[in-house]
């Protein structure tokens, strides 16, 4: 079997090495398999080009991919797919967070059958507001239907040759490929492992980054945020009637009560709110619409390392 690691890289230049030794230490306990490695440098601004440009010249199964510039952890993911020659493909991070000795319990489940693989970690190695964060991301996928019940989402899992085919049709400017998957197939589980500390630095993602990642989820794959703008505007215009039908029987009642200024003011605001919320949610599909069919890359990759010419040709 050949198995391909891929491996998002950003401001790796002091881990990536011990964390390619550890894999490479982890397949070879099983002789027969063999590994490809794919090392993406999310434009970093450090010095991780350079190791990997220098691992990719010791070690002709290390592919190395420089993009054009920042696009974040999926995107860096997908630029992979068409360099992959593996039967199976391990995604994992450049922080050590993800053991290599959990490598093959991807592989074996993978190889009963599932198509795509996440590991579940026992006991997360990350702040409180990252753990929340999580959650209320997988509330929203559950919501929109982008994500299976009973399902543990992670960057640390495994897609067999039918999902790495399957990511290849795959040309949306926004990338969910888990979410796109899972349109594909219903052949997805998770494994239990540990999450061990990083081997240095601290998580790149901010709070700006958190929510760009939840409104890709919340709008890629489902029609359900329009329908709930439509309930919400429903039930506003029921409100609106009720409390205007209310107001007239209570004028007749006591025609010395003066016209409301303040009541007036609260429903427009209200209203007002309502709508321009629901304008923003269609400009976001809207948005998405153009910038699909206006054939926005996913990746731009600068400079390919150690693939053949008709892999560099396939890279749009």
């Amino acid at each position: 079997m050949l198995i391909t690691i891929v491996i998002p890289c950003y401001r790796s230049e002091k881990t990536i090495e011990r964390v390619v030794a550890e894999i490479k230490k982890e397949i070879a306990r099983r002789p027969e398999n063999q590994c490809q490695i794919i090392l993406v440098n999310d434009c970093s601004p450090d010095g991780t080009f350079g190791v990997i440009r220098r691992m990719a010249e010791e070690d002709p199964s290390i592919v190395g991919l420089d993009l054009a510039r920042n696009y974040g952890q999926n995107n860096a993911r997908m630029a992979a797919v068409p360099y992959i020659r593996g039967d199976v493909a391990v995604c994992m991070d450049d922080d050590g967070q993800h053991p290599a000795d959990q490598i093959y319990k991807l592989v074996d489940k993978i190889s009963e059958g599932y198509d795509l693989v996440y590991a579940k970690f026992a006991r997360q190695k990350q702040s409180g507001f990252r753990r929340l964060a999580s959650r209320a991301n997988t509330h929203l996928q559950e919501l929109t239907g982008a994500k299976m019940k009973g399902i543990f989402n992670s960057p640390f899992l495994a897609w067999s040759r039918f999902s790495v085919e399957a990511l290849k049709k795959y040309n949306s400017p926004f990338v969910s490929a888990g979410a796109y998957l899972m349109r594909s197939t219903n052949r997805v589980a998770n494994i239990e492992t540990e999450q061990r500390q990083r081997l240095e630095g601290h998580s790149g993602y901010t709070l700006k980054k958190l929510v760009n990642l939840w409104l890709t989820e919340f709008t890629n794959f489902s029609l359900v945020p329009l329908r709930l703008a439509s309930i919400v505007g429903f039930a506003s215009a029921a409100a609106g009637l009720l409390i205007g039908i209310i107001l007239i029987i209570r004028k007749l009642v006591n025609p010395a009560i003066a016209a409301g200024y303040t009541s007036m003011m609260a429903v427009l605001l209200f209203v007002g709110g309502i709508i321009m919320m629901m304008l923003g949610l269609l400009g976001e599909y809207v948005g998405k619409i153009y910038m699909t069919v206006s054939n926005q890359p996913q990746v731009v990759v600068r400079t390919a390392l150690n693939v053949t010419e008709d892999q560099t040709a396939c890279r749009c």
